[in-house]
């Protein structure tokens, strides 16, 4: 049986100064507690250099169920800001459990026609894997409004906040590879080696449920892959059910590397419990002779380092340096005269 060809990289448009970036509702709701967090987050964007807007859906105390709306709402509104010229970026708000009710309504021609930086993480993993599935997108696994820029920079070091806006301007902007990412002493060598391929991944429960869609990546496009992930709440058991899952599925036979982010609040990890989380990875793993770098700040553990999905990684996991070998963006969008 043969398949189509994969879709080619398809690298979303640089931005410049005076982009507009939009912060939008893209599955949970947003509690009016956390309002200053949006408001740090302008704060964050407009340093960069960017105009910012809101989306209409993200307002503190809409709701439906668990959601800042229906699936049909949200997606019309994600869809709006694909197909609006003016929109350079979305961040999401937050993560949630809305992101499956709409992966059918997502206007994949909107993304192939003007691709843009989509900004998140936690459920946005949804969305980063499905729509570079369909049209080859970068997706940026990334910090977001409400956790990231609004909740983990402002505890952050002084130092540190710098170091990452330096990092998310040059990311968003440059058509430059990043090169080594900023390391931290939580790194730590679970396997040594080396690696290098396109970076895979997400939350690890994501990846799963993303392929048990119809959406799903096909396998050979794991071929080489550096597979990151990582995982909040839960059990240490249900990680272990995941890698199990990867494994059946043939995803652990095809992947050169893995990169692993700090884990929160899993239950049967904690410290001085066994199994700990990298005896339950090369638990799994076996005798499969691939590079494990683990502790890795991205996700829920943030402030986020980028993962952008489908650039192409390197990983020295002894060395414990993960690199960035090609730019996230491409060429920026061209834009008539003003006035």
């Amino acid at each position: 049986m043969t398949g189509s060809a994969p879709p080619r990289l398809l690298r979303p448009r640089a931005l410049g100064p005076g982009d507009l970036v939009v912060i939008a509702a893209l599955s949970g709701p947003l509690p009016a507690a956390y309002e200053p967090n949006v408001e740090q987050t302008v704060a964050v964007l407009e340093r960069m250099g960017f105009r910012v807007r809101r989306a209409p859906l993200l307002e503190a105390g809409r709701r439906h169920w668990w959601s800042a709306a229906t699936p049909a709402e949200i997606a019309g509104e994600l869809n709006g800001l694909l197909r609006d010229p003016e929109v350079r970026a979305i961040v999401a708000s937050d993560g949630g459990q809305t992101a499956l009710g709409y992966l059918d309504l997502i206007d994949v021609e909107a993304v192939r026609a003007d691709p843009k930086p989509i900004l998140g993480y936690s459920d946005v993993s949804l969305l980063h894997l499905v729509l570079h599935a369909r049209t080859g997108l970068v997706g940026f696994h990334a910090d977001m409004a409400v956790p990231g820029f609004g909740g983990n920079w402002p505890s952050a070091p002084v130092a540190r906040r710098a170091e990452l806006e330096e990092l998310y301007s040059r990311l968003l902007t440059g058509t430059e590879a990043i090169g080594v990412l900023p390391a931290s002493p939580s790194w730590e060598c679970w396997r040594p080696g080396r690696a290098e391929g396109p970076l895979i991944g997400g939350v690890i429960n994501r990846i799963v449920l993303a392929q048990a869609t119809r959406f799903a990546l096909p396998l050979e496009r794991f071929d080489g892959a550096v597979l990151f992930w990582e995982e909040t709440g839960g059990l240490a058991s249900h990680v272990w059910s995941y890698l199990q899952v990867m494994r059946h599925s043939g995803i652990l036979d095809r992947i050169s590397g893995m990169v692993v982010g700090v884990p929160r609040d899993i239950a049967g990890l904690e410290p001085g419990a066994s199994p700990t989380l990298p005896e339950l990875v090369l638990d799994v793993l076996g005798d499969r002779d691939i590079p494990v770098l683990g502790n890795v700040e991205f996700g829920h553990a943030g402030p986020n380092l980028p993962m952008p999905v489908g650039i192409r990684a390197g990983l020295d996991a002894r060395q414990r340096t993960l690199t960035l070998l090609e730019p996230a963006v491409g060429p920026p969008a061209i834009t008539g005269p003003v006035g």
